[in-house]
């Protein structure tokens, strides 16, 4: 990781660069999305954010600021719900309550603290957005992950802290997200790792909560007990999200149907010449903008007094 005169950015093989956006210049492609996908107009998105912020200052023990140092994390809100204030309100209160119940996986989300995770390389965002502008969290949970070295737990936070970098990007909030989930080498006793309330947590997180337009989701070199982790996940699982959902198997070319091969690392079938073995320059990254999150770890519903 590096700070050149655009900001933080991390070099990845040759040529390529992943950087977390914070501007709101866009692309003329992004603003047809935008308004298309979003139906967003310059007033409906004054109107959205003025009616959240009043919602939000209406909660009781409910502490996050609706001034303008907010504006672009309310925005991620209002966006994945289409601009309608009372279902990004909802989703709002969503996140901070599943924050609140589950403190092990939830509280002091800090870059600095999670460094662990990111040393194993089972994490990697992408330097190269897919062909429709969305962002790619790549996690690879089978071969690279050493259980007595790493836990659930942990791999879960390290993705909550990515995704909460993604979330304040712009056109990732306009485009969303893709998962891309490498379970090559998964062994039983990873399996035992998942448990059906683990899976709940997840997919509440995913569905009800985060704000973020998850686009799809790909599963990638799955061998046959991977069928024991999906059927814990699988009763907690919307339609919406299930039809999102593709599982690949060893098959490139299946994957290569849904991604363009120029968003995809060469191990995938993809044309990007990069290795997915650069976790703790990640962690650098993320740690550049530790005192954001040190800020949003303040938000939430306080414990009544």
């Amino acid at each position: 990781m590096e700070v050149d005169a655009e900001g933080p950015v991390l070099r990845m093989g040759s040529g390529y660069a992943l950087r977390f956006e914070d501007d709101s210049d866009f692309e003329e492609a992004f603003l047809e999305r935008a308004k298309n996908d979003l139906g967003e107009t310059p007033e409906r998105r004054a109107e959205g954010l003025e009616e959240l912020r009043r919602l939000i200052r209406e909660e009781k023990n409910l502490y996050l600021p609706t001034d303008e140092s907010t504006e672009l994390y309310l925005l991620a809100y209002l966006r994945v719900c289409k601009f309608f204030p009372e279902s990004a309100f909802k989703r709002v209160k969503n996140l901070y309550k599943l924050r609140q119940k589950n403190p092990k996986y939830c509280n002091d989300l800090l870059p600095s603290l999670e460094r662990n995770v990111f040393a194993q390389n089972i994490l990697t965002v992408l330097p190269n957005r897919d062909q429709y502008g969305r962002r790619i969290l790549l996690t690879e949970i089978g071969q690279r992950w050493k259980v007595k070295n790493c836990s659930l737990v942990e791999i879960f936070r390290g993705i909550e802290l990515v995704m909460e970098a993604a979330i304040l990007e712009p056109r990732t909030q306009i485009s969303g997200t893709v998962l891309l989930v490498d379970f090559v080498g998964l062994s039983i006793n990873q399996v035992w790792q998942f448990t059906p309330n683990f899976a709940k947590m997840v997919l509440d997180w995913i569905q009800y909560s985060m704000p973020a337009r998850l686009k799809e989701v790909h599963i990638i070199n799955q061998p046959y007990i991977f069928n024991m982790v999906f059927g814990m996940f699988k009763p907690f699982m919307q339609e919406k999200l299930r039809n999102r959902m593709f599982l690949h198997g060893y098959d490139n070319s299946s994957l290569l149907e849904h991604l363009d091969a120029k968003c995809l690392p060469t191990k995938y079938g993809g044309l990007m010449d990069i290795e997915t073995n650069q976790g703790i320059d990640l962690w650098n990254l993320l740690c550049y903008y530790e005192g954001n999150y040190q800020v949003s770890n303040e938000f939430g519903y306080k414990k009544k007094k």
